[in-house]
């Protein structure tokens, strides 16, 4: 049985949704790649897909986690430290590539989805850990906020990628040479 029993179905769902989306997210890109190798710059390319896959992984492993039959709770806490450790990271990582970009100028709603929602997410997974360690089950709630925010956020932005990909990022016919 998992340490934190009665939270099984509500990541079974989280974690399911997490593996699916990553899935679609890869069909998606698969539909784009012409568009895309025609005229994005790699960096954004990165900056902005590669955090999607990320968040939707890190719900999918936060959501084994939680339904493995883990004994004890501090395993799991260190799974949740080092999960929100190395989120918080990478989102800074994240940061910094945001305001690198010189073929598109991240807009203050990529700030929000990219960078803001994930390292709040991140931050609430790793305090958790630190939480559980210390034996306060009632934090299995803040991971639950956090593994949505990431979904949520994750959701947002394959729905801007898809878009921005299908709807604005379609080649420019050649000018006429007449």
């Amino acid at each position: 049985m998992a340490p934190l029993a009665g939270w099984e179905n509500f990541y079974v769902i989280v974690g399911s949704s997490a593996g699916a989306l990553v899935g679609l997210q890869f069909v998606v890109l698969t539909l784009v790649a012409e568009r895309i190798q025609n005229g994005v710059e790699a960096t954004a390319l990165e900056t902005f897909t590669t955090p999607t896959i990320v968040h939707f992984g890190a719900v999918l492993l936060l959501s084994g986690a939680m339904v493995a039959p883990i004994p004890g709770l501090l395993p799991l806490a260190v799974v949740w430290g080092a999960l929100g450790t190395i989120g918080t990271l990478y989102s800074l990582l994240i940061a910094r590539c945001l305001s690198s970009l010189t073929a598109y100028k991240a807009q203050v709603s990529d700030w929000i989805y990219y960078f803001l929602l994930p390292l709040l997410g991140y931050i609430g997974i790793g305090t958790s850990g630190g939480l559980l360690a210390l034996g306060r089950r009632e934090s299995a709630f803040a991971v639950a906020a956090a593994a949505l925010l990431l979904l949520f956020s994750g959701i947002h932005n394959a729905w801007d990628i898809v878009t921005y990909h299908v709807l604005l990022g379609k080649p420019q016919p050649a000018p006429n040479k007449d």
